[in-house]
């Protein structure tokens, strides 16, 4: 097609066109200069030309909406890429004249424009675990190549912590004009508390040693597995077997009376607690029978100067929280995820404490839980710091261990994980 002409001829079929097109925008008798006449703006044919204004944009010939009218046929997305030849605000849309695939102005954004579908982060374990391996960036997130907004770009369901993990991943790297938040950018769901107990490590699915222990009989002790076992007993007939890993079991019967079997660390007496660094404990076990009037489950220790015994109650063959009796109630804190019970309690006894024949009478120290679990991490150093807290203080250390505390009964206990580390 050639370009209009401007004379009579042209006003007349501006006027038409005018009036067809109310609902359009306001015609106007002549073009605003606009980027050279342009080869093709007016017909029903595609303009090929196309500067960012498009020339030759006065009336379009071919007057009211119709071929060649307003929104010429082939209007829609032009090949000129910018705003289609002849579509100036001189006349109705000039043929080509709406956005051309190449988006320039005049194109809605693009519909690529999401940010990128990756962005996790990755599976890997905070606490409970070092950082994920994912949490890339997403590899999506460019702006789209035309179109309207782009129908990726909503916040994605990726970008989970993972499991044990750290925070999730970043935006993606998209999300020009048109794109919404890329996918994987949210609050991870993992990096749950491990199993057994806040930031446990512990494989309570252990299983006991089927081979290789040593039983051993009557009031002694020894090592084994790097750590200090020991069997206690006011009776008879109870026993303890140590492995060459951290792991024992125990059994007592009827005439064992007060049994206590235990494995852990000792120490010359010649520190605080807070000079051994920090004391933990790992625990899973396995308890059959019953264990008489009274039994504590946990970890178990001494002092001197002052003479302490000791106790950090997770467990019982009793209902927990047991009471020791003739206590006096320090109050409660929370550890490890569970709300421990603080007793002070004096006791009096000869050859049944560690500081020595001419101690006749010590204090006690408790934290009993107040809801049982079986297996986890006891943070040992936690209860030192919170007796001190409630006014009842350790004296140098000699003991820390995984104990089993009896009164009677007959029964058995095995622990698969029984391991105390200070550092």
């Amino acid at each position: 097609m050639t370009s209009p002409r401007r004379g009579r001829d042209s006003l007349a079929l501006i006027f038409t066109s005018c009036v067809a097109a109310l609902t359009l925008a306001a015609c106007a008798q002549s073009a605003e200069p606009g980027g050279g006449d342009g080869t093709g703006g007016s017909g029903d044919t595609t303009g090929t030309g196309g500067s960012t204004t498009g020339s030759g944009g006065s009336q379009a010939s071919g007057g009211s909406v119709g071929a060649g009218g307003s929104v010429a046929t082939g209007g829609t997305t032009g090949l000129g890429g910018a705003v289609g030849t002849g579509g100036a605000k001189g006349g109705t849309t000039g043929a080509g004249g709406v956005t051309g695939t190449g988006g320039a102005k005049g194109g809605t954004t693009g519909t690529g424009g999401s940010t990128g579908s990756g962005g996790s982060t990755g599976t890997g374990g905070a606490k409970g675990g070092s950082t994920g391996t994912g949490g890339s960036t997403g590899t999506g997130g460019s702006t789209g190549s035309g179109g309207s907004t782009g129908s990726g770009g909503s916040i994605g369901s990726g970008g989970s912590i993972g499991s044990g993990g750290a925070k999730g991943g970043a935006s993606g790297t998209g999300g020009a004009k048109g794109g919404s938040t890329g996918t994987g950018g949210t609050t991870g769901a993992g990096g749950a508390t491990g199993a057994g107990g806040s930031g446990s490590t512990v494989d309570c699915s252990a299983t006991y040693p089927a081979s290789g222990g040593t039983m051993h009989t009557g009031s002694t002790q020894g090592t084994a597995a790097g750590l200090s076992w020991s069997l206690w007993m006011n009776g008879s007939g109870g026993s303890i077997t140590t492995f060459g890993t951290p792991a024992f079991g125990a059994s007592w019967g009827p005439s064992s009376g007060d049994f206590l079997a235990r494995t852990g660390l000792s120490w010359p007496g010649n520190k605080t607690y807070d000079q051994l660094g920090t004391v933990t404990a790992d625990f899973s076990e396995t308890k059959s029978g019953n264990g008489g009037g009274y039994s504590y489950i946990g970890i178990y220790g001494w002092s001197q100067n002052p003479c302490i015994e000791w106790y950090i109650v997770d467990d019982s063959y009793n209902k927990l929280p047991v009471n020791p009796g003739n206590t006096t109630n320090k109050g409660t804190v929370t550890i490890d995820g569970g709300t421990y019970t603080l007793y002070l309690r004096s006791t009096t006894g000869t050859g049944g404490n560690r500081c020595g024949s001419s101690v006749t009478n010590w204090n006690q120290f408790y934290s009993i839980r107040q809801t049982a679990r079986t297996c986890g991490t006891i943070s040992i150093s936690q209860h030192f710091d919170a007796w001190k807290a409630a006014g009842m203080t350790l004296g140098n250390m000699l003991e820390a261990s995984v104990l089993v505390e009896v009164g009677g009964g007959t029964g058995s206990i095995q622990f698969p994980v029984a391991n105390v580390t200070a550092q």
